[in-house]
C-alpha cells in the first residue's frame, strides 16, 4: 500500500483471516450438511458442529478483544501525547468531549489537519466517519491489527 487513505485502511491478517477462519468455517459446513444427511451419525455430526462453532466462535472474539485492548489503550496514549506536544497542555477536558471512534479517527490526519478536525469533533460532535472523509491528508497507520 502505497497511500493510505478512508477506501483502503482496514488490515486484514492473513493466517487468521485467510487460512483459520475459512478452514473453521469449511469444518462447520460440514458437520451441518453432515448432521443433515448422516442420520446414523446425526448426534455426533451435532456435537461437532457444535464444538466447531464455539472454536470459530472464541477465536473471533479471543483474537480481538487482547489485540483492540491493547490498541485502544494506546491510541488513547497516542492522543494525549499529540495532544500535549501541540498544545502543551493535558488533554482530560477535550478527551471527555470526544468519542473513542473520534480519537482513533483524528490519527489519521497529520498536525495542521489535527488541529483543523479536532476543534470541528469537540464544536460539531463530527462522527469519526466524517472526521475520516474529512481527511485530505492520510498519516497511515499501519500497525493496527
Amino acid at each position: 500500500m502505497n497511500k493510505q487513505n478512508y477506501s483502503n485502511h482496514i488490515r486484514f491478517y492473513a493466517p487468521h483471516h485467510f487460512i483459520l477462519l475459512p478452514l473453521l468455517l469449511i469444518l462447520l459446513g460440514v458437520g451441518i450438511w453432515q448432521a443433515f444427511s448422516d442420520d446414523e451419525n446425526q448426534i455426533l455430526w451435532i456435537l461437532f458442529s457444535t464444538l466447531i462453532f464455539l472454536i470459530l466462535f472464541l477465536t473471533i472474539m479471543l483474537r480481538q478483544h487482547y489485540a483492540l485492548t491493547i490498541q485502544d489503550r494506546l491510541l488513547r496514549l497516542e492522543f494525549k501525547q499529540r495532544y500535549f506536544e501541540i498544545y502543551g497542555k493535558r488533554s482530560d477536558e477535550v478527551e471527555k468531549l470526544l468519542s473513542f471512534g473520534q480519537i482513533t479517527a483524528l490519527r489519521f490526519a497529520y498536525d495542521d489537519e489535527f488541529i483543523i478536525l479536532l476543534e470541528d469533533a469537540v464544536k460539531n460532535k463530527t462522527s469519526a466517519k466524517e472526521i475520516k472523509k474529512s481527511i485530505k491528508n492520510w498519516k497511515p497507520d499501519l500497525l493496527r491489527v
